[in-house]
């Protein structure tokens, strides 16, 4: 190092003056935390990507339902009607970098999904529904078989594709609860029916002791 300091005969211009001059270089950032261009450059990136990772953490955060899936081939109309229909069923549909989403799921339930971030993926996510984004895909791939569900987290746990497919035959809420008003219904017409036959029988009977 004592040439690094103006050693007598030492020459500028070898590769021992610039190996020197990078070490007190990496001395510097170290003391008064300068910046190279490279680290700023990445650090801009990083910054771009920031909104982008709190989006896709903020869809994901209290969701009942979160999907993957590959929407390659898919028509620019057959698109266009697909986040139509899941709009209408109250479910988010983006597509996202796999790098990005993968920062946003670590850490969650999500992060069970990182094996399928490879080729384009989609994120179908619902926070009222456990069942929308199972049913809705589904029902839409019966139309666009390129449309591809790589596997989902339902009210926590992981489920693979056929395990989402056993999700989507799940009626809708909606559905369970008219079914379930129907069934609590048909007792009491039935109940009401009885009690009016009875009061028709009693209303003859009453008739029939008048005559008498």
């Amino acid at each position: 190092m004592a040439a690094c300091r103006g050693e007598k005969g030492f020459d500028e211009s070898s590769p021992r003056h610039y190996a020197c001059r990078g070490v007190f270089y990496r001395i510097e950032m170290l003391l008064f935390g300068g910046k190279s261009k490279k680290e700023e450059k990445r650090m801009a990136k990083v910054e771009l990507k920031q909104p982008v990772v709190k989006e896709i953490s903020e869809a994901i955060e209290g969701a009942q339902s979160v999907l993957l899936v590959d929407h390659r081939g898919l028509t620019v109309a057959e698109d266009t009607k697909l986040r139509k229909q899941l709009r209408e069923a109250g479910v988010t549909y983006k597509v996202y970098k796999n790098t990005m989403m993968r920062f946003a799921f670590k850490g969650t339930d999500c992060e069970q999904l990182d094996q399928f971030l490879e080729g384009p993926s989609a994120l179908v996510v619902s926070k009222t529904d456990a069942t929308a984004p199972a049913r809705e895909i589904s029902k839409f791939a019966e139309s666009a078989p390129k449309l591809e569900i790589k596997g989902g987290i339902v009210e926590g746990a992981f489920y693979d594709v056929a395990g989402i497919k056993s999700i989507a035959s799940v009626p809708s809420r909606e559905v369970l609860l008219s079914r379930l008003l129907g069934s609590m219904q048909s007792p009491i017409t039935n109940f009401a029916r009885v009690i009016n036959q009875i009061a028709e029988k009693s209303g003859d009977g009453a008739e029939a002791a008048a005559a008498e």
